[in-house]
């Protein structure tokens, strides 16, 4: 198989409602799924999202949540669909209802449908605010994703989004250094990355890991975050923007 069939099966990401959640790459990695995956599948989001541009080769609707339904039936059999609702900003759409979600994936007879189920304004860490993530209840996978680059920076909100909640969660003051274990356990806390994933799968993924160092230091944050909880059996190590090769490594327990 290659390596982007091999991620679907590595993140559990070949069948049901997948939620990538966290900061560093959530809209690359779900779209690399999307495109790796040999059914039908959907991209959409739970959350504001940037457009998906019109060369990506999926098929688009975009319409209010009560009309998306039948917006996504007309687009016909489509191998990969987009869909989500119209944005108060020009690039930007909004979410979908998780109950919407729920309706298009199984009338749609979609073999995995992938979310985008809260955000980070472009930051490498995150720790989720009171209302996030909005996980659908039918949601079967989760994948909380930081940023490999994060690591050895400063915490800071060049770097984070809700630095005060990284920093209460993990007993950092701004402008301290991130460490490995600070990483591995912001993925591990219930109150962090793991928050409200209650009995789901979960696969943490580290991303941006693009050179040996920052693999070494990402291996070490999976192992304190698969030392943290039982909630975990592996961590996978990415880098998204080497396109048709993004797996770099399987953390294991």
């Amino acid at each position: 198989m290659s390596p982007g069939v091999d991620l679907l099966d590595l993140l559990g990401a070949r069948s049901g409602i997948v939620c990538a959640v966290g900061a560093g790459g959530k809209k690359s990695l779900l779209r690399c799924l999307a495109a790796a995956h040999p059914g039908r599948v959907a991209l959409t989001a739970t959350v504001s999202i940037t457009h998906v541009p019109d060369e990506s080769g999926f098929a688009v609707a975009v319409a209010s949540d009560a009309d998306l339904p039948d917006a996504v039936a007309r687009l016909g059999p489509a191998a990969r669909v987009a869909y989500a609702c119209p944005g108060e900003k020009a690039d930007r759409w909004a979410g979908a209802s998780p109950a919407t979600i729920e309706r298009i994936h199984r009338e749609g007879g979609f073999a995995a449908t992938c979310v985008k189920a809260d955000g980070a304004r472009m930051r490498w860490a995150k720790a989720p605010a009171e209302d996030e993530p909005a996980l659908p209840d039918c949601c079967t996978t989760v994948l909380p994703v930081v940023s490999a680059l994060a690591i050895g920076e400063p915490l800071s909100s060049r770097v984070a989004h809700r630095v005060e909640r990284i920093a209460q969660l993990l007993g950092l003051c701004e402008g301290e250094i991130i460490t490995p274990a600070h990483l591995g356990r912001l993925i591990a806390s219930p109150l962090g990355m793991m928050k409200r994933t209650e009995s789901r799968q979960v696969v943490p993924v580290i991303n941006m890991v693009d050179d040996a160092r920052r693999e070494a230091g990402a291996r070490e944050a999976a192992e304190v975050a698969l030392a943290a909880t039982p909630r975990i059996d592996h961590v996978v190590l990415t880098c998204l923007a080497r396109g048709e090769a993004p797996l770099v490594a399987v953390v294991r327990r």
